[in-house]
């Protein structure tokens, strides 16, 4: 009887263990680390695109983010939104922050937590693209299309109304505090991890993944509808890496990288029209500029700053051409590095041209046109190599002579040559003239040996 029992025992927790594991599983967790843009929104969509076919039972993402592009933004909002598993938004470790951007992305996961010693909000939409600061001047009369104080709203009126209702309408969705995420939008504030769980911003504190796995054990969330308990004591957090593409998309992304692509672009076909043929310059020109313009059109781009680099290349190609003793050329560098400064909107996070990139593009256009200037100066001041004006002073061996007239070489040439009655072989002579093929030549004063044999 005794060993039935114990048997039997025995058998349920071996079916216990087993069921323990079958709860467990994976964890993928994704990183959203500082700026966002088209690199980081193509990292994540790609990354739960390939959810369906694992085991993972919860996905986590890791954000630490100053903020980012809007559109950026959304994408990563809408593939949470649409995320088969549910999502939690942990801002970690301790000094990390979801600003901007990130607050709307934390905003949208079906649980948020961060950890002690971060920050949350801050979430005010800025001007890009050169769009008006404030609304319309004041006067209007009031009435359809007007705020109701007398005055038409502004662009940056429609981009803070629009972000004001999107960061609503995620809090709404999740049940979080609609007040202080639209506080997040319209007065730019933000929130230690705290104060985010006193008023209802994050739903948990969580010092490391650890502590967050353990304090999401046994929660429940809303997905597709339904209600759904987590089972997190055993799962396995694994972290997703960024693939070749999102790597690849990350570098042409980058500010920095994108002006460098555009000056090689402008300078590789300015090379090909001058020296046609070349091939090589024209090739990886053309290149550049794709790949330049490509990631130009999914950055926060300044036109006016794009306007002054396409303006700085005009005026060096005119340089070439037309030989403006270095004032186009002078132009055309300020204007590359005007427009270098402005090309990205500053007020992004983490989207703007490097001023030490700037400042090298300058010197190194500096340097070489005051090479080019130094070398023309000096081809000035030398003599003439070519044509009839080069053979006065040039010295000569003579080969034959007779009666005032033989033959002589200079510099591998032999030339008819006349002057004094009587020159013996190899004495080394001076040309002093030429009569159409017939060089005027006189003897070296005494000491003197000729360069030519």
């Amino acid at each position: 009887m005794r060993l039935r029992v114990g048997l039997f025992a025995l058998l349920l927790a071996l079916l216990a263990g087993a069921a323990s594991r079958g709860e467990g599983g994976r964890a993928p967790m994704f990183e959203i680390e500082g700026p966002i843009g088209p690199a980081t929104a193509d990292y994540i969509a790609r990354g739960f695109a390939d959810l369906a076919a694992t085991d993972a039972r919860l996905v986590i993402l890791r954000i630490d983010t100053p903020g980012g592009l809007d559109t950026s933004m959304r994408e990563i909002v809408r593939t949470v939104l649409a995320s088969p598993v549910p999502v939690v938004g942990w801002v970690g470790p301790a000094g990390a922050r979801a600003a901007s951007a990130g607050a709307f992305i934390l905003m949208s996961t079906h649980l948020a937590a961060m950890a002690p010693g971060t920050n949350v909000g801050a979430a005010t939409p800025v001007a890009l693209g050169g769009l008006p600061g404030g609304p319309s001047p004041d006067g209007e009369q009031e009435g359809e299309g007007t705020d109701g104080g007398g005055r038409r709203p502004g662009l940056m009126d429609k981009a803070l109304e629009d972000a004001a209702a999107y960061m609503r309408s995620l809090a709404r969705l999740r049940g979080r505090n609609v007040e202080w995420a639209e506080r997040f939008v319209r007065e730019a504030r933000s929130l230690s991890a705290e104060e985010a769980r006193e008023f209802g911003i994050v739903d948990l504190l969580a010092a490391d993944l650890d502590e967050l796995l353990a304090r999401l054990d046994g929660r429940t969330v809303i997905l597709a509808g339904r209600e759904r308990v987590l089972r997190t004591a055993d799962l396995e957090v694994v972290t997703v890496a960024p693939d070749w593409r999102a790597r690849l998309l990350a570098i042409l992304t980058n500010p920095n990288v994108a002006y460098i692509l555009l000056l090689v672009g402008i300078y590789g076909i300015i090379l090909e029209f001058y020296s046609p043929g070349l091939t090589g310059p024209g090739v990886i020109g053309a290149i550049s500029l794709l790949l330049a313009l490509y990631a130009l059109h999914v950055l926060p781009v300044s036109y006016a700053g794009l306007a002054l680099v396409l303006l700085g290349a005009g005026l060096l190609v005119a340089e070439l051409f037309v030989g403006g003793f270095g004032v186009l050329g002078l132009a055309g560098i300020a204007a590359l590095v005007m427009g270098g400064v402005m090309l990205m909107e500053r007020d992004v996070p983490g989207f703007a041209v490097s001023l030490w990139l700037v400042g090298g593009v300058a010197a190194g256009g500096g340097t070489l046109l005051m090479a080019a200037g130094w070398m023309v100066a000096r081809s000035r001041l030398r003599r003439v190599e070519i044509g009839p004006e080069r053979f006065p002073h040039e010295r000569a061996t003579v080969l034959r002579w007779r009666g005032g007239e033989g033959e002589v070489r200079l510099r591998g040439e032999v030339w008819r040559a006349r002057g004094p009655l009587d020159l013996a072989p190899g004495t080394p002579v001076e040309v002093i003239g030429r009569e159409g093929l017939v060089l005027e030549v006189r003897p070296l004063p005494d000491g003197s040996r000729g360069s030519q044999g």
